[in-house]
């Protein structure tokens, strides 16, 4: 920056002096301005996100792939670049065509030319779709027609479709084709319609709304096989859209082929690619089914094999448990305890009686060892006096002429008791005479030999001894 004064003249008909005052001048260089005017384009949104719509003319191409040409119309002229890496999308140009590109406004500080840097260019007739599908794309965003939270799901099994396309179309084969060999139980509606040139966007709205009103279709398929954007162009329009958007049912499109995006696909509920894969998108795989069925049975063959093996486990621990507890069990036990009661009083009474038998054999040893007929055995008698049959065992006990009944080993007889003097020697005969005279021996009536009354004693010995064996 530099600084000048300026001097003041004096002459006879001058003034006063004017006061001297500095001059500031603002000096720059050629970069410092071409910066400041590439800020000034750069800084405008406006100039950054901008079409420009011209006719080319000067188009060059040289080795390095950039593209340089000219955008003019009838009033200015534009310089323009194209640089390789954003060349992949741009149609043949050539001069003298009409175009739209797309870009940013900036400064080329070497030549100090502002140009335009073009990122996308597309026929003029094509440019004008694009510039509606944009604007309308902005204006249904804006709405909420895109928003993800509108958008419903789709059922998992629907037993109708609902078809919005061309009866004459591939794609229609297409789709029911998939639809059968993925779900043959299906049924399909087709509501036909045009799917492009004039009038095809009413008719698409027209049959979305027509299968609603039919109630029918659990789920709709709005599709069209692949083609330019001009015959794409229907589903691109805001009645369609708008269609799409209030309808009732699920509508998944199925547009184009990969690459093609339409206005229908952002309102729709779900965007397959293809009309086959929109078909596929809405229909179960029944092969699919069959093998999930098939890891279903298995394991529900194993968890009833489990729990019937564990039911049988719980069956046998019951019916154990039941077999202690019940009557059955009582009854066996009782049974037992009475077999038992019944030994142990067999062995107490067997013992009992041994010792009673034993008992007995003593006694009847004691009484046989102090039985008179022993001793009336071995050639004495017992005397007892007529009639209190008291023994005689003194002189002093009888009379002369009193009865007596004398027992001997083998019977007893009646004796009279005798005054006289005995008889001689020689006259036993005769002495036996009187004897038998004066005496009758008779067997007393009741009496048994002494060989029978000792019978019972010896067999109650006899058995005695043998039980003894026995046990």
């Amino acid at each position: 920056m530099l600084e000048k004064e300026e001097d003041g003249e004096a002459g006879p008909s001058a003034g006063p002096a004017r006061e001297r005052r500095p001059v500031v001048v603002r000096i720059v260089g050629v970069g410092e301005i071409t910066q400041y005017l590439k800020g000034l384009l750069e800084e405008d949104y406006f100039l950054q996100d901008v079409w420009v719509r011209g006719e080319v003319s000067d188009y060059k191409q040289p080795s390095s792939g950039h593209r340089y040409f000219l955008l003019k119309d009838e009033t200015a002229t534009l310089r323009c670049v194209l640089f390789r890496g954003y060349g992949a999308g741009v149609p043949p140009l050539s001069n003298g065509q009409a175009v739209l590109a797309h870009g940013r406004m900036s400064v080329f500080e070497q030549r100090g030319d502002y140009q335009f840097y073009v990122d996308a260019v597309e026929d003029a007739g094509i440019g004008e779709l694009h510039l509606r599908f944009e604007e309308l794309k902005a204006q249904l965003e804006a709405e909420g027609l895109f928003d993800e939270g509108r958008k419903r799901p789709l059922p998992p099994c629907p037993a109708v479709v609902g078809v919005v396309t061309s009866s004459s179309a591939a794609a229609l084969r297409d789709i029911i084709r998939t639809l059968r060999l993925r779900c043959p139980l299906v049924q399909v509606i087709l509501a036909s319609t045009l799917v492009q040139g004039m009038g095809a966007a009413e008719q698409i709205a027209a049959a979305l709304d027509a299968l609603n009103a039919h109630g029918e279709a659990d789920v709709i398929v709005v599709a069209r096989g692949g083609g330019s954007l001009e015959e794409l162009w229907a589903f691109n329009e805001e009645a369609v859209a708008r269609a799409i958007a209030r309808s009732q049912i699920p509508v998944v499109t199925g547009v184009g082929h990969e690459t093609d995006f339409t206005i229908a696909d952002f309102v729709a509920d779900l965007r397959a690619s293809t009309p086959t894969a929109a078909a596929a998108a809405v229909v179960p795989d029944a092969a699919v089914w069959r093998a999930g069925l098939a890891e279903t049975r298995a394991r529900l063959d194993l968890l009833v094999a489990s729990r019937v093996a564990a039911e049988r486990d719980r069956l046998a621990v019951a019916a154990h448990s039941l077999d202690r507890a019940g009557p059955r069990q009582l009854v066996a036990d009782g049974q037992q305890r009475v077999d038992e009661a019944a030994r142990a009083l067999h062995l107490g009474m067997r013992h009992l009686l041994e010792l009673r038998a034993e008992h007995l054999r003593g006694s009847a040893l004691r009484l046989h060892a102090l039985s008179p007929l022993l001793t009336i055995a071995r050639g004495f008698a017992v005397v007892r006096r007529q009639p209190d049959g008291a023994t005689v065992t003194s002189v002093r006990q009888v009379a002369p002429g009193r009865g007596l009944t004398i027992q001997v080993a083998d019977g007893s007889f009646a004796a009279v008791v005798g005054g006289g003097p005995p008889a001689p020697a020689d006259d036993a005969h005769a002495g036996a005479g009187r004897l038998d005279a004066d005496v009758a021996p008779t067997a007393m009536a009741g009496e048994a030999p002494l060989a029978a009354k000792l019978a019972p004693v010896a067999r109650t010995l006899r058995d005695g001894r043998r039980g003894s064996h026995d046990h």
